[in-house]
């Protein structure tokens, strides 16, 4: 539910890892054991990066704010049911991740032979089956939140396997990522409150980003038009506009609950507001550079960005609801999030 372009995976700033150095045998040698050990825990370390590569962790920490979001619109505190809609969320996601370079293995093999399929580090199958366990698993802990959370839970990862088996190059792409991340909103408001109603203007926010978002990735392989980037920064400044609006102002829609007006709130309103500025900031300044000069390294950029831009995106949407503790929350989910893409590429 990241935004991802047909070529989701080409790293920016990563190089292509190394294979590790093969530890001898050493039969005749009272250490031999100490050394098959070493290699063993060295192999366990390499597959372990190469799960984290294949399924990018550090994307994952984008996904709670979801369901916090959704819950937050409802006016209900998040409860148990929240809780086993972002379980349910982060399995969704991490499926759509692994079964996207399952479907990416034959471009992946001429174009990026460094990634953990087509460089031999993970099986195909495996990454196949982790896919299909991982929808599975998310499913089950939906209909765990009740039947209105698996009526959208079920959409959702009929969303995720269209786009990356079916959609994914063509023009309802962007769409069906949008799309994708609108329901997981949706998923966190009707697992906590039983109704995605109240959390339908919150979700229509996010998707907008999101396909805005996806619309930039196209170009990040070969470049493109300064279109993309200008439109998605237009689109980024009238998202931040709309936020730092009190609900049921003007051009803006209703609250939807009264708890929620900034007069009842004002700390919320506060954050909310320097949420807003921190989204901007965050989606809108490579965006600017990418729409300057669309080349790869400064598109991916931007669509690095505004992957990074959703925390703070949903953590405005959840102040705006008068949820200061779910906006704080989702919040201080970004630190950890940069901290782990300087290891593992979000794109």
């Amino acid at each position: 539910m990241t935004p991802r372009s047909p070529r989701p995976d080409r790293p920016t700033t990563t190089s292509p890892p190394q294979s590790p150095p093969q530890c001898p045998i050493q039969s005749q040698s009272p250490r031999a054991g100490t050394t098959s050990g070493a290699g063993a825990g060295a192999g366990a370390g390499v597959r372990a990066r190469a799960w984290a590569e294949l399924l990018r962790l550090p994307a994952l920490f984008t996904v709670p704010g979801d369901a916090l979001a959704g819950a937050a619109a409802t006016g209900n505190r998040p409860n148990p049911r929240t809780l086993l809609a972002i379980a349910s969320s982060l399995c969704l996601y991490e499926a759509g991740m692994a079964l996207n370079d399952w479907a990416d293995q034959t471009e992946d093999a001429l174009e990026r032979p460094h990634r953990p399929l087509p460089s031999g580090r993970i099986r195909p199958s495996a990454a196949l089956v982790a896919a299909g366990a991982l929808t599975a698993a998310g499913l089950a802990l939906a209909a765990r939140a009740g039947r209105p959370a698996l009526a959208v839970a079920a959409p959702l990862a009929a969303t995720v396997w269209a786009y990356d088996l079916a959609l994914k190059r063509t023009p309802a792409g962007p769409a069906a990522m949008a799309t994708a991340r609108g329901l997981d909103l949706l998923l966190g408001a009707t697992a906590t409150g039983g109704s995605a109603r109240p959390a339908l203007p919150a979700a229509l926010t996010l998707a907008t980003h999101t396909l805005a978002v996806t619309t930039v990735s196209r170009g990040e392989t070969r470049g493109g038009s300064p279109l993309a980037p200008l439109a998605a920064l237009t689109t980024t400044g009238m998202l931040a506009w709309t936020l730092t609006r009190p609900p049921g102002a003007p051009g803006t829609a209703p609250s939807p609950y009264p708890a929620a007006a900034p007069s009842r709130h004002p700390a919320a309103d506060a954050l909310r507001t320097v949420l807003a500025a921190a989204f901007v900031t965050t989606s809108g300044r490579p965006l600017l550079h990418a729409a300057l000069n669309p080349s790869p390294p400064l598109t991916q950029r931007a669509v690095g960005g505004g992957i990074r831009a959703m925390i703070p995106l949903q953590a405005a949407l959840a102040a705006r609801s008068g949820a200061l503790a779910s906006a704080l929350l989702t919040v201080a989910l970004a630190p950890a999030a940069r901290r782990f893409a300087r290891k593992v590429s979000v794109t």
